[in-house]
Formats: C-alpha cells, structure tokens, sequence
C-alpha cells in the first residue's frame, strides 16, 4: 500500500492550473497534521478547485482500491468529485450531502487496462453556502479489491 496522506504522504500532489481556485493544508483537530481543504465561501457558485494526484509506477492489467477520508461539511457546501486520467470527462464518485459533519471513507476501485491511469484528481465544486468546507485526508493506494467494510 501507498500512503498519499498530506503530512508525511510519498505521493506526488500538484495543484491544477486550469481551474478557479487552489486547495489548501488545514489543521487537523487534534493537531497531528493536516488535511487538503477548500472553505466554503472561496470563489464563485460553481467554481472548481482540483487538486491532481500523480500516480507512476501502476502495473497495466491489475486492479486497485483508492482510500480516502472526506468531509462535507457547511449548508449547501457544494460538491466532491474523483475522477479518473483515462475517464475525465465523467466523475467515478461523487457526493454532495451527507446527513452530518463526520469524516467518512470513500473508496474507488481502480482497474487498470493496457494503458494505464497516471493520476487522479479532486475536484471541489463551490456551492451556495458561505460556511463549512469540503476536506480530504488520507488518501491511501492498495493493490487488489477494495476491503468490504
């Protein structure tokens, strides 16, 4: 498994050029590091900050499960959005509301054919609210299946 955690991850992370606004480091609660985070009041109603994941070195032909802790958290905060290199123009997982403010865990499962997924990319959509943030955090990389719950 790959740790592309934000404090002390090895992956490679890089800010979109293309896009309305960038993702920043936030302190985590208990003070052990921090998180990739967009406020909820940054930018326009559907502006979009993506943040790109570099990924190198996957074996074509086998199949892995990306990780990761989220959070929604604000009145109509917007949206959180994972696409795929190879698919870009259609998000593999999405997610808008959640009935609380937790940290959750998302999962997608990543199958590589003959041609490769070289990165993944985070995509916030700014919504109405003015309070709250869209956060992600420990973004892990494994090979195989993704674990039932």
């Amino acid at each position: 498994s790959v740790d592309c955690s934000f404090s002390r991850g090895v992956c490679d992370w890089k800010q979109d050029t293309d896009d309305d606004f960038d993702w920043n480091p936030a302190d985590r609660d208990r003070g052990d590091g921090y998180y990739m985070a967009v406020p909820a009041f940054v930018g326009h109603k559907k502006d979009t900050g993506r943040l790109n994941l570099l990924l190198t070195d996957l074996k074509p032909k086998s199949s892995y499960c990306l990780i990761f802790s989220y959070r929604l958290a604000g009145e109509r905060v917007g949206t959180l959005r994972v696409f795929l290199a190879n698919k870009r123009h259609a998000p593999v997982w999405e997610q808008n509301k959640e009935k609380d403010e937790r940290w959750r865990t998302g999962k997608i499962e990543i199958f590589q054919e003959s041609e490769t997924t070289n990165s993944v990319t985070f995509e916030s959509e700014r919504g109405k609210g003015k309070t709250g943030e869209i956060g992600v955090d420990n973004v892990i990389l494994i090979s195989g299946l993704c674990p039932e719950d």
